[in-house]
């Protein structure tokens, strides 16, 4: 059994008609819910899929998806409740590799905005999140889809390192029951090559596991880590 990192309320549960757009998607209900995961999702936003939802009190979508069915729970699919998991993981130290606290969000680096700006003892870390939401195998993959701003983010971190600043990227497995995280080259393949660069340059690439869990409305953290095979 896994850690619960949050607490949500009770789901909506609908079923997915298909994908309007980068942000909204159709249910069968009539409903339109507002989705903030940028990739393409194809096989987790499948017509008919389970999904689940919360309220969004606010704009043209009447609800927020942040779940899908997958396996024996359901994929977080929420980037935001993603970070959410990974900060609240932090506070409770539960990452044994990122005895950290956050300093700064959206710091700018570059030409970049990355996620967090981390304090790790006396030093300062560049660190970036990105959602591996895509299921190959037993694989939790990034990225479903060509990603510019992934390379872009990828690049510019490598670039720190090289000249002496600490950097970190974490990918959420966010899908119950992955043995390891793997790019996915079929996605874009430039993001295998500048992972691996930026190892080499000193990068940090970690991975941790999680799932949300529709029976009690929870976020589960299933692994503090997972092997990333570059």
């Amino acid at each position: 059994m896994g850690e619960v990192l949050l607490e949500l309320p009770p789901p909506i549960e609908r079923r997915v008609a298909r994908r309007l757009n980068r942000f909204t998607v159709e249910l069968k209900s009539g409903e339109r819910a507002y989705v903030n995961n940028t990739g393409r999702l194809l096989d987790l936003l499948a017509p008919g899929r389970r999904c689940y939802c919360l309220p969004k009190p606010f704009g043209a979508t009447e609800l927020r998806l942040i779940a899908v069915e997958d396996e024996s729970g359901a994929a977080l699919v929420d980037t935001r409740l993603q970070m959410v998991a990974f900060e609240r993981a932090l506070e409770l130290g539960k990452l044994p590799w990122a005895p950290c606290r956050v300093a700064r969000r959206n710091p700018k680096l570059g030409s970049s905005t990355l996620d967090y700006l981390l304090k790790c003892g006396g030093e300062r870390v560049y660190a970036e999140l990105k959602s591996a939401a895509l299921r190959v195998g037993c694989y939790a993959a990034y990225p479903d889809c060509p990603s510019l701003r992934g390379r872009r983010h990828i690049a510019e971190l490598a670039e720190l390192a090289r000249r002496g600043g600490k950097a970190l990227i974490v990918f959420v497995a966010a899908l119950p029951g992955v043995c390891a995280f793997k790019p996915y080259g079929e996605g874009d393949p430039e993001i295998p090559k500048l992972l691996k660069e930026a190892v080499s340059a000193g990068v940090t690439v970690k991975s941790f596991s999680l799932h949300y869990e529709p029976s009690n409305s929870t976020v589960v953290l299933d692994s503090v880590e997972i092997p990333v095979l570059l």
